[in-house]
């Protein structure tokens, strides 16, 4: 069967024009090579019909089998993107095509690499499709719910291997590193050979554009300092969020916050996410639209969202990075006891902005929530934070993602949920401890339920509200008099240059 794998494998490349029929011996050769085969029969072969994450897997399993490699979680990742690499062109020619793509279109040039990206295997369709999605409807919007199953388990021998491997090396720096492109892996240190990235220079600097392996939503990608430097939310970020729109006017391009507790995973190299996809939050309508009074050119709003977003649009990206600049400053010192906000503890600071930038009607919109990651002895994990009450959905911090109103929920709740399934159709259950007050007032809501599908539709839409609870604990300006407040402040200071 392995004769037919690979065959399949170069069958399926060539139908998805990955490769070109010139190329068919050298890499079913270096397919070869991989897994120890030093001979391919001469009779004809007949390719096993599957898809390419399919045929990898086999592929990598018969390696196993055979002791080419140990069954291990990141030897199987390590054999599996070399065996992609293969089938993937260098850099250059990546980078190449796509520029000549951008010359059709910006849309002509991300479908390009996005195709890419799916069809080497670095984008892993096969993992994604575990994952338990669903939309549900909220007093905010259609919401995106995610039960992130993706991610694969680690085996107790690969976890072993982890905790014994002294680290001998610094390289790269980091999983956002541009030196990750074509890396062939360690133990704990992801394969990362089949991942190709893309030069997209921002306001005089080098930026690499590259998608996430684990895509949450469509065109899930990732834009890279090619320094490996701590993540800052500054004017220089709001330009290049507005600049990168202006080139690819059909994506959005966002910021985790730069600070512990509201910000992002990887505090620690200054990335953005983006993609070809509208969340909640844009088509989120204004609660009340107001004037920045050193910026009439600009169009301010504060959107009708759990969190506490303001939201600029003109014509003018650089009038509104200004603009953005002058908020942040204003934010960054503003606080208000009433609302439980303060600038500093000490001299430790507070404030900061989550950015999200898009293109659309023709102007410019940049929409700036405010963050704050103040604790406190109620709220240990964070005040602006999911309270302990909904811990039992999310616990984590509310990153740029769920911001935009897409909850990236803990793999736990796939078998925690079917227990309360249960529970509310009166079968037998083991509904977890932290769980049972929401299934009794789930219950003592809908009462007797007896149809299955009745009964995961409810659970649904109330772990939809519960979703909107964290981003409204998250929310730092409770009602229109709070943000009045600081609409006052940031028309009594300087406009910024």
């Amino acid at each position: 069967m392995i004769y037919q794998d690979i065959a399949g494998l170069i069958q399926k490349a060539l139908e998805i024009e990955l490769i070109e029929p010139a190329d068919r011996i050298y890499i079913r050769n270096q397919v070869m090579s991989l897994i120890g085969l030093e001979v391919f029969p001469d009779e004809e072969i007949q390719p096993v019909n599957d898809t390419i994450p399919n045929l990898v897997e086999k592929i990598t399993a018969y390696a196993v089998e055979q002791g080419v490699i140990e069954n291990v979680f990141d030897g199987k990742e390590i054999i599996a993107a070399n065996i992609m690499n293969c089938f993937v062109p260098m850099p250059s020619i990546v980078n190449k095509i796509f520029n000549m793509k951008y010359q059709e279109s910006p849309k002509a040039a991300t479908d390009y690499f996005y195709n890419l990206s799916k069809n080497n295997n670095y984008i892993q369709l096969n993992r994604i499709a575990k994952n338990i999605s669903y939309k549900v409807n909220t007093a905010y919007g259609q919401m995106d719910i995610t039960i992130n199953l993706s991610k694969p388990e680690k085996d107790p021998e690969q976890i072993k291997r982890e905790r014994a491997m002294k680290q001998t090396g610094n390289y790269p720096k980091c999983l956002l590193c541009v030196e990750n492109e074509g890396y062939k892996g360690r133990t704990g240190y992801p394969a990362r050979a089949n991942h190709r990235i893309i030069n997209i220079p921002l306001e005089g600097e080098n930026w690499y554009f590259q998608y996430s392996p684990y895509v949450y939503y469509n065109e899930h990608s990732v834009l890279l300092s090619e320094e490996h430097r701590m993540m800052k939310i500054d004017k220089a970020t709001f330009q290049r969020l507005l600049s990168f729109t202006d080139k690819f006017p059909h994506y959005f391009i966002g910021s985790n916050a730069d600070l512990p507790i509201v910000g992002g995973s990887i505090l620690s190299h200054d990335h953005y996410q983006g993609g070809n996809y509208e969340f909640a939050m844009t088509r989120a309508g204004d609660a009340f639209s107001f004037q920045l009074k050193a910026y009439p050119e600009i169009k301010a709003s504060v959107v009708k969202w759990p969190m506490s977003v303001i939201r600029l649009k003109g014509t003018d990206r650089k009038a509104i990075a200004s603009a953005a600049d002058h908020i942040l400053h204003t934010w960054k010192g503003y606080s208000d006891e009433a609302a439980g906000v303060l600038a500093f503890t000490g001299d430790t600071p507070h404030n900061t902005i989550t950015p999200i930038a898009r293109k659309r009607d023709g102007l410019f919109e940049l929409d700036l929530v405010l963050r704050n990651n103040r604790t406190s002895d109620e709220h240990p994990l964070g005040i602006f934070h999911p309270h302990a009450d909904v811990h039992h959905i999310k616990k984590e911090n509310i990153g740029l993602i769920e911001v935009m109103g897409l909850a990236v929920l803990p793999p736990r709740l796939k078998e925690e949920l079917t227990e309360i399934q249960e529970y509310l159709l009166g079968n037998p259950n083991s509904v977890e401890a932290y769980h049972q007050q929401w299934a009794l007032e789930i219950k003592a809501a809908y009462g007797d339920i007896a149809d299955r599908e009745q009964a995961a539709s409810i659970l649904q839409a109330e772990l939809g509200k519960k979703f909107v609870r964290c981003l409204e604990d998250a929310g730092v300006l409770k009602g229109q008099n709070a943000f009045e407040k600081l609409i006052d402040s940031l028309n009594k200071l300087v406009k910024m240059t």
